[in-house]
């Protein structure tokens, strides 16, 4: 009786919520469908006012054109090159540059008339150019000189049939300042001789005062090899040697 007059007051499931979730269900639906139609209006919206006329249409890009002149252009390029240059034979000196080591031959293979040029010789050669005109017989004279030098200095490393040998030595002069200090040492230099036994350039490799170190680059500048051989040519290649500056206690 007692479970009659509660369910009767208190009814299972909770009507009042019931009614809650029913009437917040509906709220939510159209509420969802206001935004979806106010973001796809939004979208859609300025394709529609054109449409309609309440609108203008949106303008076109901008583009940018560059007028110019017809005479601005130049002429156009040419199919076939009626002013080709005309051909022109070069007449090279007689010598070959070259720089060897002389070789001794018997006497009665030697030509008295063959000798070699000097480079002095070959820098003064001036070649002749035969420059053909259709015939008019014009000749131009091109003058050049011809210089040959070393392409820089030579690597670390160089490989050498034969080494280089000193055929004037230079000694260094003794600084006084270090005389009078009583001060010895040794410099070792970095030689780069060229392919004609010339020094090029003398650098210091390591020193045991830096007062002997000038003397011994002005002595090694003074000096003059033999250059070295390699594969019967010569090469330009790099020689370390030392400076000793030991007082004579004699």
């Amino acid at each position: 009786m007692s479970q009659s007059v509660l369910a009767a007051y208190f009814p299972y499931g909770a009507p009042e919520l019931q009614q809650f979730y029913q009437r917040f269900m509906t709220k939510g639906l159209v509420i969802a469908a206001i935004l979806h139609l106010v973001g796809i209006g939004s979208y859609h919206a300025p394709d529609w006012l054109r449409k309609l006329g309440i609108i203008g249409e949106e303008p076109p890009p901008m583009r940018t054109v560059r007028i110019m002149k017809y005479s601005e252009l130049g002429p156009p390029p040419s199919i076939t090159n009626t002013s080709a240059a005309p051909a022109i034979s070069v007449a090279a000196p007689t010598v070959k540059p070259s720089i060897g080591i002389p070789v001794p031959v018997p006497d009665a293979e030697i030509n008295p008339e063959q000798t070699i040029a000097t480079q002095t010789e070959m820098a003064e050669a001036a070649p002749v150019a035969d420059v053909g005109d259709g015939g008019s017989g014009g000749v131009a004279v091109i003058e050049s000189d011809i210089k040959i030098e070393d392409d820089g200095p030579p690597p670390d490393f160089v490989a050498f049939e034969k080494a280089p040998e000193v055929v004037k030595p230079v000694t260094p002069k003794y600084p006084e300042l270090a005389r009078r200090a009583g001060m010895e040492g040794t410099v070792f230099v970095r030689v780069w001789v060229d392919k004609e036994g010339k020094v090029r350039k003398v650098e210091i490799q390591k020193s045991d005062a830096e007062i002997f170190n000038q003397p011994a680059i002005e002595a090694a500048e003074q000096m003059v090899f033999t250059p070295a051989v390699q594969g019967g040519s010569p090469v330009s290649v790099w020689v370390a040697m030392p400076f000793k500056f030991k007082l004579n206690t004699k």
